[in-house]
This record gives C-alpha cells, structure tokens and sequence, in this order.
C-alpha cells in the first residue's frame, strides 16, 4: 500500500522506522514544524522529521493541515491510506476523507481507557497494572474509532513513563505493520468501542508534578514513576526544588505514621525516606534545581540532608 505517515513525537519515530523496511511504500511523511528547544530556544526538528530526512522521505510540515493549501498537497501524494501516530493535532473531516483506504491511528493505551494526549502517564498514575497498544481506524472524535488490532503488555513496579514510552513505542511499530498487511489482505474486522467506558487522559503540565505529601506513599509512588522523565515529581528543599525519581514499591501493608506528612524520618546512601499521609516513600534518586539527577548517595556527598528535615508541596 501507498502509505502517507503523519508524526512528530518519538514514540512516532520506530513505527516510520518498521514501515520503512516493510513492504509498503511512505509517499510522504507529515510531520509538526520546528519548534524551539533547549536553553538557547533553536529551531529543532521532530524526531520524525530527522529520520525521515535521514532516509530522503518526502517530509511537509504544515502548520494547520484543514488549510486547502496543505489539503491540496495532502492529496497530491494520492495516499492510499494515512497512518497517524503521535501527530499533535486532531485531523478534520476533510483530511480524514483524502485515503480511499481510511487513516489508522497507533494509540498507547487499552481503548476505550485513556483517550487523549497522555495514556501512559494516565495508566501509572491511576495504578493500573496492565496496558498496551490499540490500531484504529479513525473518525472525526477522539480517539472514539473502530479498534483493528490490540496488544497488551504488563506495567511492572519499576516502571516508569519513559519505561513504558519506549516498551509500547515497540510495540505500536510491529502492531501497525500487522494492522497494514491484515487490512490488506482484508483479515482484519473492526469492532466499535464501548463508548460508556471510556476514560479520559487529560495533558500534563509542570505544576502537575507538584508533590502533596498528604496523599497516601502508594498514590505518589505512582506519581512519581508517572512523572519519570517528564515533568518530574517535585517538591522543596530549603527553598529549592528537589525532584524525587526511583521510589522503593510500596508494602501492601502500607504502616502507620506519627511525623508530619514530609518530614525525612531516615536518610542512608541508598535511599531517603519520607512520610506520607498514610505509609512511607523511599526514593532512589534525586535531582535538585539546576543540578543533574543522581542516586542518594551521591546527592548526600554534596547537600547535607539530615533527618528530621521538612520538604515543602
């Protein structure tokens, strides 16, 4: 099939990668425009876009694709069908209605759960202990399309958004490669979503790692693995902000505390930890403002960080 591939995020990148070696051609790839980045704000391309210049793949970067400028070029490519992964925009009726073939969406979540921008950091928060990856068709709602194919995996204890990023990103490559050659072969047969269960996965904001040291060890042991890499779960040490990765699980049993939510009751070269609302957390790794992320022990080497000291939400 003549493919059109629309992207931007890396999690988009290893699916252009699969089809790139299969035996379906990309006429074009699709991607967001440069956007800023890092402390000196240059233009930086998307992942997408450096792989797909990498391989001489025909790269457009509209701003809006409901344009008639960019629908034009859109169709000029004569699509058989578009493949959507991690795009960044919501496609119109009329782009939705360019491939004869329809548009299929790689989504990183079990649908109808977690529709939206952050199905992975939504599934950690929430404590679920399995995900995975949808291919759908898609309509003019969100992520509300027929299914195609699914593949589940486990979220582990030690997992985190980046952990699972990468594991479903994987996934999402070899699944869409499947999903392209069952409808080809037309064994393949979509099934509606149950709309009543859907879930919602709102974006993420920085603020939203804000650490509230009310809430009970096992909520924010999912918080802080689903704030790992981005935007980090934070708190404050004197006066600065302290982010807290690599949590210790959570006993089942979680124990009763006396000191005040926040408060370090123990501090050794391996771990720091912290009351809660209800239980203890016991992080691995730390990263104070303007400094690199480093174990405990290497932190304690530079900050002197004693028990008994409060962190502030």
């Amino acid at each position: 099939m003549k493919v059109l591939f629309l992207g931007t995020a890396e999690f988009a990148r290893p699916s252009l990668e699969d089809l790139l070696t299969s035996r379906h051609k990309v006429a074009a790839v699709v991607t967001q425009p440069d956007r800023p980045k890092g402390r000196g704000q240059r233009l930086a391309p998307s992942p997408v876009k450096f792989l797909a210049a990498k391989k001489n793949i025909p790269i457009f970067q509209p701003e809006k694709l409901r344009d008639p400028a960019s629908l034009e070029i859109l169709r000029s490519f004569h699509p058989d069908l578009i493949v959507v992964v991690a795009y960044g925009q919501i496609l119109s009726p009329s782009v939705l209605s360019i491939p004869p073939r329809g548009c299929v969406n790689v989504h990183a979540s079990l649908l109808p759960k977690y529709r939206g921008a952050a199905p992975i950091t939504w599934a950690i928060l929430k404590g679920e202990q399995r995900t995975g990856v949808v291919t759908m068709f898609m309509d003019p709602g969100l992520d509300t399309g027929p299914i195609l194919l699914t593949e589940e995996t486990e979220i582990a204890a030690e997992d985190t958004a980046g952990t699972l990023h990468d594991r479903l990103s994987s996934i999402g490559a070899s699944l869409l490669l499947k999903t392209l050659d069952g409808l080809e072969r037309e064994t393949i047969s979509p099934r509606p979503q149950d709309h009543s269960q859907a879930t919602y996965a709102s974006k993420i904001t920085k603020e939203d790692g804000r650490i509230d040291w009310n809430m009970p060890a096992r909520e924010l042991f999912n918080r802080l693995r689903a704030f790992d890499p981005w935007p980090g779960a934070f708190t404050r040490w004197g006066g600065r902000i302290l982010k807290l990765f690599h949590p210790w699980p959570v006993e089942e049993v979680e124990e009763e505390t006396k000191e005040k939510p926040g408060t370090v009751v123990q501090v050794s070269e391996k771990d720091l930890t912290i009351t809660t609302s209800h239980g203890y957390l016991r992080v691995r790794e730390v990263q104070l403002e303007n400094r690199p992320r480093m174990g405990v022990a290497e932190f304690l080497r530079g900050y002197p960080l004693k028990a008994g000291e409060p962190l502030e939400g």
